[in-house]
């Protein structure tokens, strides 16, 4: 148990003093990490969601390029995904409930791999020229998992952040979580 946990792992019910911005950097430091994974994450999702909606692959880009963004997307939100629920979870799942396997995170990690199976799937097929590659059918995949994985993205930094971590961590003892 900690100062800022009850003997439960709830958190404490009193109201908890002001964070000096140096307090806010290193109880904030596992949010940040996070979002800059998950920008990159964003940003590959908007490149592939772009040229799917505009029927278009970007300029400059080849199909065989495409596929291979879309192939690396996949790859990388699984590693990430398997990082987190092997090293990461397990540690903050001890204080923290949202990151116990039976609640939200890592639910909406299982619904984004059944969406990611689809679109590996599919790209491969597209990739080894079984099929043809139709950005309206990449887009109804990405359709079927894009709003669980942008609010997984979202909530994760957000249970993340100082604020919260606050609540189950002191502060001397974020060191020793891994990101």
């Amino acid at each position: 148990m900690t100062d800022a946990t009850s003997e439960t792992g709830a958190p404490a019910e009193t109201p908890l003093p002001k964070l000096t911005p140096s307090e806010f950097r290193q109880y904030n430091r596992m949010a940040e990490g996070m979002d800059r994974f998950h920008n990159h994450f964003r940003a590959t999702w908007q490149v592939l969601m772009t040229a799917c909606e505009k029927n278009s692959r970007p300029s400059g880009m080849s199909i065989r390029q495409f596929i291979q963004v879309g192939l690396q997307l996949c790859s990388q939100l699984t590693i990430h995904h398997g990082i987190e629920e092997e090293h990461i979870f397990p540690v903050l799942a001890k204080r923290m409930p949202a990151f116990r396997k039976e609640l939200e995170l890592l639910t909406q990690h299982k619904e984004i791999h059944k969406g990611l199976d689809k679109m590996e799937e599919y790209l491969r097929t597209c990739q080894s020229g079984e099929r043809e590659l139709r950005l309206g059918e990449l887009k109804e995949v990405m359709d079927g998992f894009g709003g669980v994985l942008w609010q997984h993205l979202d909530d994760e930094v957000e249970q993340l952040g100082a604020e919260n971590m606050r609540k189950y961590w002191a502060l001397p003892e974020m060191k020793n979580i891994p990101l």
